[in-house]
């Protein structure tokens, strides 16, 4: 591989240059993205191989990044699951037919990736094809949801402020909430493993939402699934634990495991480093909001970052979530540039 400063800084070797890459780089911040959209429903996108490899491969031409990840969604494994959802126009993901009650969560089928979401390792295999004739060659991550991260999905039936129905179940029915943890965990451990034999080199876990517990119950009822996933595919690729609004127990999140800790831009990356330590690489961290403001004040902030990690080995700049809709393009373009300009060893 031409560029495998990505994949030298997941296992803490020393590269030539601090590696980036971003969040939802793939997304509707880009005209060419949304050239697609138009055309084409998000579902449809995702499974439709040739357009999430083209969607995928998108920002790879257009910036300098160390690293492509697939188009998909995390909840591509529902279907699968008997769980009925759409994208709505303006309230974006909805479940159909939430997980409440001990007899939905009887009825939670473990997916079989081959049957269930062939679309997606299809794309995965066209996107290694097509990078492998790109200059730099770069690795590709494939991803999914954390087990709670699903769960609130699946149980709250969208979004939520407040997690009422996730933590009604998990502290009324704490048996059950048990079980549908460990189906969610058993539906992503497959789901992981066939996006590693379909060609991904990387795998990132994404906790979106556990930043709602607090430490107790993230160890309780959170932790245990977490790292039952991140051990279960963990080996063959290194794997990203990502999580946001848990810089207060950092500490606990680092026993779910992975290779590299991701954080979000809430800590400061040198203390978050020293509290997970120094046998765990670590992702992150710029606010997003800071690519709307001037390029001279997004260099500082980047500088700043760079500077936290102190040139050690093990660091993967990137954002502390995803690019956010309207993100200046040319802005993001002086962001990769800077971050290899001013680490270049």
């Amino acid at each position: 591989m031409a560029n495998d400063t990505f994949l030298k800084a997941c296992r803490r070797e020393p590269a030539d240059h601090t590696p980036i890459w971003l969040m939802r780089q793939a997304g509707r911040y880009m005209k060419e993205y949304m050239a697609i959209r138009k055309k084409h429903s998000f579902l449809e996108m995702c499974r439709t191989p040739e357009i999430a490899c083209e969607v995928t491969l998108q920002p790879i031409e257009k910036f300098e990044l160390d690293a492509a990840i697939i188009f998909a969604d995390i909840l591509l494994p529902l279907e699968g699951m008997g769980i009925e959802f759409e994208f709505t126009k303006n309230e974006g993901p909805v479940i159909h037919n939430p997980v409440r009650s001990r007899k939905a969560i009887d009825e939670v089928r473990i997916i079989e990736p081959a049957e269930d979401v062939p679309y997606l390792l299809e794309a995965i295999r066209l996107v290694k094809a097509e990078l492998s004739g790109l200059k730099g060659k770069i690795p590709l991550i494939g991803f999914s949801a954390a087990p709670f991260t699903l769960a609130s999905y699946i149980i709250e039936g969208g979004g939520s402020r407040n997690y009422l129905h996730t933590k009604g179940l998990m502290y009324g029915d704490t048996e059950y909430w048990h079980r549908l943890m460990s189906k969610i965990t058993d539906v992503l451990t497959v789901y992981l493993k066939a996006q590693v034999d379909a060609g991904a080199e990387t795998l990132q876990v994404f906790d979106s939402w556990v930043g709602c517990l607090g430490p107790d119950d993230y160890r309780n009822f959170a932790l245990p699934y977490t790292k039952r996933l991140i051990d279960s595919v963990k080996g063959p690729v290194p794997v990203i634990n990502f999580s946001t609004n848990t810089g207060t127990y950092l500490d606990l999140v680092k026993q779910a495991g992975g290779d590299v800790v991701g954080v979000d831009w809430k800590v400061r990356l040198d203390e978050a480093w020293e509290t997970i330590g120094a046998e765990f690489a670590i992702q992150g961290n710029l606010d997003p909001v800071t690519l709307f403001g001037p390029v001279e004040h997004l260099k500082k902030r980047v500088k700043e970052i760079l500077d936290m990690a102190a040139g050690r080995p093990g660091h993967i700049f990137n954002l502390g979530h995803g690019i956010i809709l309207g993100t200046p393009v040319d802005n993001v373009k002086a962001l990769v540039d800077f971050v290899h300009e001013y680490s270049i060893k």
